[in-house]
Formats: structure tokens, C-alpha cells, sequence
């Protein structure tokens, strides 16, 4: 239901925006952010102790909280539905497209009556939306390509929206006493960016009368709450949509083939595909039943056991992409060079320095995001709160960003009366302005322990001059991190134009670090890129964004995407301890 409440919240923050409503939009806004990070479901927070425990959600009010508990009595919010009729149009459709914000969907609703993204590229293909006062031919040409990105993403689904509903799927399988053996496959379990649908095997106690282990888990499967359709049930496999709009497969393998099944259904196709040719030509066959010699089977129980019986070493499920590990596991198993990586692990991060606190608009303090840092284990936080040229962010000017670094100071003091060894360490993100200067004075920056930079306007510079305006930022002494350095945000906006290789030489020279930004819109950079960011020998860092406390479990996503781009714990800056970190940034 989180998810659900926090994208009527959206809207609603969208509908006031257009009406030119001043403070209720970042309301809503706030209020959908801390919703969609929260694990613990909204309707039990309500069945614990009502509306006033709704208040403690932070960003929810009395007007919100009220708005939450009638959506969770009656299904729906009379004011959101109020919005809607007032003005029918597919605002998430609309606002999908690059460039179109909340006011232009509602002036093209008036002006042209465009109410979804048919309406919207039939318009701007028949060039009706070029005379328009505030748009142009350029603007119409932006549109058009943003429409064309988002129906190449469509169907898709973020990882960061399917993975917390499937590991509660999982969760409520497990609790079954017929489930013996539970796992998701597919593309989640290799952590793509997103995801089409969700298989999971399992194994069951035996048949037995009426169906025994099988019936009742899939019984069970088919009543889960959240669904929309049963696309069909069947004794060894049924399929599900659930209401955020992902279609889930279980299947009850044999246990001799659970293995088999296992890594069959997780692939990728091009994986299998090739894992197949290696069992061809020792004469075996391989399928989702096991691996055979013949009629006899010699391997299916156990996953690692189909690779070792095909003369390969063990591969993380994020490496199946056919991208060069089958040849380094089979280098691997011959004791040759240039094996499979030891990729990053997940608990391999000590810190996560791009944070941001209620100094800049964020949600929580600064001491309740290092409480939370501690709590996940972490020897450090970096605070980088953004700096002024993000007025919408509550951007920090020289003066701000000096009291804040008081704070922190004061706050570390308390750390070291406790004999705490944990650190909050002073950052920005500040702004790469267009020309490639820094938003804020280098007297500023200095003070700080490191700087993380970014880019947040002017997305659609020519190749040449987006390259430069990247390197000009690198090659400021006080810069450390480039933040999401291709700008991308998955499904709704593709990467700027740059000269990735220039950018890596540079960085190299100048030791700056590459981010992997963990916010799951982003996972930026993308897998093949942290391969190239590994080989150039430049360091990087995993990163979560986190503008609340929740969102610091973020770190998931970016560490996998790490795993996927061969990322080793030497390639990844915040898998060092704190004295090293602090001694790699002042070298710079």
C-alpha cells in the first residue's frame, strides 16, 4: 500500500503545482518520499495506533494522515478523485516524457484537449504543439524523443519498486511448512536495472492425498494479498499479477532438479545459450531437469555443481550476462590469469558519503541519518547537502554551508565523548554550472573533507561541450566525486552526450572519483561503464543519494550494480576504512 499512497501523493503534489498552489506540492512531495521508502507497511503503522502514528511517518501530517487512513478504509481519497475529474488527463503518462512537467501537461490539456501519451505524440507529429506559446519546435522535438524513450521502457519495472514486494512474497512462502527450498530467479535474482517479471522455485514436502505439499503452497500463492488477475493455477505452476502491475511465476521443481531449475530460469538467455554449447561439446546435455550423460543425470541438485561438472568455476547470478565470464571462469579452472573477479560483497561498504540532510530539504537531521548509518554497520556518513544554485533544493550558500559544518563538528565531539569511533564527515554536492565552474566559492569547499559534483541543468549539451564542461569540474583541486556521471534516469531519461573514454583519462590524471549512485531511478553508472571505469583504473563509489534515513538501504541496488560491472572492493572507495578514505582525498 506504501507505494500505492505515495503515487496518488505524487499526483496530487503535480495537480497543485499546476494551479500554482505555493508549499502543498513539496508537502505531498515529501510525504510520497518518505512512503515509498518505508518498509514497514503503512496499515500496520494504522492498526498500531491510528492517525497519530500515521503523524510520526516524517512529512505526514494531520491533512495527510487523515488522507492515508481513508484511503486505507475506502480504497480511494475524495480529494484525489476530486483532481482527476477536474482534470482527466493520464498525468503520469504525461509527466513520464522527459521535459514535461506538470503546468505544460496542463496547458496542453486546455490549449490541444492532450490527455495521454497517444494524444501527445500524435500532436507533436502532426506539429501542433510548435505554435504554441511557450513550447517551439525544439520543444516539440524534445518531446518526441522523450515519448519514444518511454515506450522503449515500457513493460519494464525499476528494481528498487519490484525487489521489497518480492522479498515479501518470499517471506510469506517461507513461513509454509511445505516449502522446503524457496528462491526468485530470473532477472531479479541477477539485480538488473529493471525487471519484465518475477520467477521463484520452489520445493515442497511431498504429494500426498489431495495434492499434499504442491496444493496447498500454490492455494496459498493464489490468495496472496495485492492481486489483481491469476493468470492461471496449476499443480507445478501459477501466475499472478499483482496490483503494481508485475506478473509473478511459481513453479514446484523435483529437488534432484532444483539446481538445475535454478540456474536455467535465472539466465540470461545468452548465458544458457552458451553454457548449453560447452555441454555439447563434452557430449552431455543440459536443461532446466538437470545435466546428462545419456539417460544419466550427473548434476542437478545443486547449482554450483553444473558448472564444476562443465569445467567452470562458480559465477555470482549478477555475472550471467554472457559478457566475458564464461571465458574467464573457464581461464579460472585451468589456473590461468585474468579469472572471474571477487566481486564486491554486500556487506562490503563502510560508509556512504552522498546524504543529504534537513539543512538542504531533506527529511531528517543530521544525527538521525548517522544513528542510521550506525545501525546498518557503518564507520562513517557523509553529509552532502546541496549546495545554491539548487534553490529548489534548499541549495546552501557559503554562510549556510559554514553553519552546518559547525554542527557537524559539535556533533562529532559527541562521538568522541562517547569513545565512538564513528565519523560524520563534511560534503557538498555542489553544481556544475554550464561553463564547468563550481556553484559555491573554493574557500568553501576547502573547509570540507571531500566535494562530490553533479550536473542538474542543462541535460542536452552537445557531445564536445558537455565533455569539457565535465573535465573543467574534475580538474578543480577541491573536487573529489562526480555525481551520477551520465545523468541518466532509467525510464524516463537517457544519458547525456558524452566522450565516456575522455571523461576516464581524465579522471585518471586527476584521481577523481566516479559515483555509482544507488537511487534506483539512477543506478548510474551503468554496469558496462563501471567495467570501463574498473579497467581504466579509476576508483569509484557506491553511493545512495538518500534525502531520509530510510532510503540509506538504497546501498543494495548500487552495491549490485557494482557486482554486475565486475566491481572489486579495491575498485570501490567506501570499502575502505576511514583513515584510508580521508588520506586518498587529501592526495587529490
Amino acid at each position: 500500500m506504501n507505494q500505492e499512497l505515495a503515487k496518488i501523493f505524487y499526483e496530487i503534489a503535480n495537480y497543485l503545482e499546476m494551479d500554482d498552489i505555493a508549499f502543498k506540492p513539496y508537502a505531498y512531495q515529501r510525504a510520497a518520499i518518505a512512503l515509498e521508502s518505508m518498509e514497514e507497511d503503512v496499515r500496520d503503522i494504522y492498526k498500531r495506533g491510528g492517525k497519530k502514528e500515521l503523524e510520526k511517518i516524517p512529512g505526514v501530517g494531520k491533512s495527510i494522515a487523515e488522507k492515508i487512513e481513508e484511503y486505507i478504509k475506502t480504497g480511494e481519497i475524495k480529494y484525489y478523485e476530486q483532481w482527476k475529474s477536474r482534470l482527466p488527463l493520464n498525468l503520469e503518462e504525461m509527466t513520464s516524457v522527459e521535459g514535461m512537467g506538470p503546468k505544460r501537461a496542463k496547458i496542453l490539456y486546455q490549449k490541444l484537449g492532450i490527455r495521454n501519451l497517444k494524444d501527445l505524440e500524435k500532436a507533436a507529429k502532426s506539429h501542433k504543439i510548435t505554435s504554441l506559446f511557450g513550447f517551439g519546435e525544439k520543444t516539440e522535438k524534445n518531446i518526441l524523443q522523450g515519448i519514444e524513450f518511454v515506450k522503449r521502457s515500457k513493460g519494464r519495472f525499476l528494481l528498487g519498486e519490484i525487489l521489497p514486494e518480492v522479498k515479501k512474497i518470499l517471506e510469506k512462502l517461507k513461513s509454509l511448512k511445505e516449502v522446503e527450498q524457496i528462491n526468485v530467479a530470473g532477472s531479479v535474482r541477477r539485480m538488473k536495472e529493471t525487471i519484465g517479471d518475477v520467477d521463484v522455485l520452489i520445493t515442497t514436502t511431498p504429494h500426498q492425498k489431495n495434492g499434499g505439499g504442491p496444493k496447498k503452497v500454490m492455494d496459498f500463492f493464489v490468495s496472496l494479498p495485492g492481486i489483481t488477475k491469476i493468470w492461471g493455477k496449476g499443480s507445478t505452476k501459477s501466475s499472478i499479477r499483482m496490483k503494481q502491475g508485475f506478473d509473478v511465476d511459481l513453479r514446484v521443481v523435483q529437488k534432484k532438479s532444483y539446481g538445475a531449475a535454478l540456474q536455467y530460469f535465472t539466465g540470461s538467455k545468452e548465458h544458457n545459450i552458451d553454457l548449453r554449447r560447452i555441454a555439447i561439446e563434452k557430449g552431455l546435455k543440459l536443461n532446466e531437469y538437470g545435466l546428462f550423460k545419456g539417460r544419466k543425470m550427473i548434476a542437478g541438485w545443486y547449482e554450483p555443481g553444473i558448472y564444476k561438472a562443465l569445467g567452470l568455476a562458480w559465477m555470482e547470478p549478477e555475472l550471467r550476462e554472457n559478457q566475458g565470464e564464461i571465458e574467464a571462469a573457464l581461464r579460472q579452472t585451468r589456473g590461468k590469469p585474468n579469472g572471474l573477479p571477487k566481486i564486491i560483497g554486500y556487506h562490503d561498504i563502510k560508509g556512504d558519503l552522498h546524504c543529504h540532510s534537513d539543512w538542504d530539504g531533506g527529511v531528517n537531521s543530521i544525527m538521525e541519518m548517522a544513528k542510521a548509518a550506525q545501525n546498518m554497520g557503518y564507520e562513517y556518513i557523509g553529509i552532502s547537502d546541496h549546495t545554491k544554485f539548487l534553490r529548489i533544493e534548499h541549495g546552501l550558500d557559503e554562510k549556510k554551508l559554514e553553519q552546518r559544518n559547525k554542527e557537524i563538528d559539535k556533533l562529532n565531539s559527541k562521538f568522541h565523548i562517547l569513545h565512538s569511533k564513528f565519523r560524520i564527515l563534511k560534503g557538498a554536492e555542489t553544481n556544475i554550472l554550464k561553463d564547468g565552474s563550481i556553484d559555491i566559492k573554493d574557500e568553501s569547499l576547502k573547509k570540507l573533507d571531500y566535494v562530490i559534483a553533479g550536473i542538474h541543468s542543462n541535460f542536452k549539451m552537445e557531445k564536445p561541450q558537455m565533455t569539457e564542461r565535465i573535465i573543467r569540474a574534475m580538474k578543480n583541486p577541491n573536487v573529489d566525486i562526480i555525481s551520477h556521471p551520465t545523468g541518466r534516469i532509467l525510464k524516463r531519461r537517457d544519458e547525456y552526450q558524452i566522450d565516456f573514454d575522455k571523461i576516464l583519462r581524465v579522471a585518471k590524471e586527476t584521481g577523481t572519483i566516479l559515483e555509482i549512485n544507488a537511487w534506483p531511478e539512477r543506478l548510474d553508472l551503468n554496469d558496462q561503464n563501471i567495467r570501463r571505469t574498473k579497467t581504466a583504473g579509476v576508483k569509484m563509489i557506491i553511493n545512495t543519494d538518500s534525502h531520509q534515513k530510510e532510503q540509506l538501504r538504497f546501498m543494495e541496488f548500487g552495491v549490485a550494480q557494482a557486482r554486475r560491472g565486475w566491481a572489486e572492493k579495491k575498485d570501490i572507495i567506501n570499502c575502505w576504512p576511514l583513515g584510508k578514505l580521508l588520506t586518498y582525498f587529501k592526495k587529490q
